[in-house]
């Protein structure tokens, strides 16, 4: 059996992802500082998007959690079959 490919973040691609995200919020902090509006809807402004934050996080953890969870249950049925495939011999003869 062929072991499946494992993907790998390569250091571009996790720099990419972490220079995206201080842009983004770093966009909105500043958006918020200037915005014209009572410090109050400043405030609210702040905390929603804190919290659009976390949520996005904890929803990153729980896809992550699920595929890990389906992989490695894909995994341990991979290893049934390859125990099951080991150990029969298409020639043996049943005795009678």
């Amino acid at each position: 059996m062929t072991k499946p490919v494992q993907p790998t973040m390569t250091a571009a691609y996790y720099a990419q992802c972490v220079i995206s995200f201080a842009v983004a919020i770093g966009s909105v902090a500043i958006g918020l500082i200037f915005l014209p509006v009572n410090p109050w809807v400043r405030a609210f402004l702040a905390v929603a998007v804190l919290y659009t934050v976390t949520s996005a996080f904890g929803l990153a953890k729980c896809v992550r959690d699920r595929q890990e969870t389906a992989n490695m249950s894909s995994r341990v049925d991979q290893a049934r079959l390859d125990k099951l495939l080991s150990e029969h011999d298409p020639y043996k003869v049943d005795s009678i």
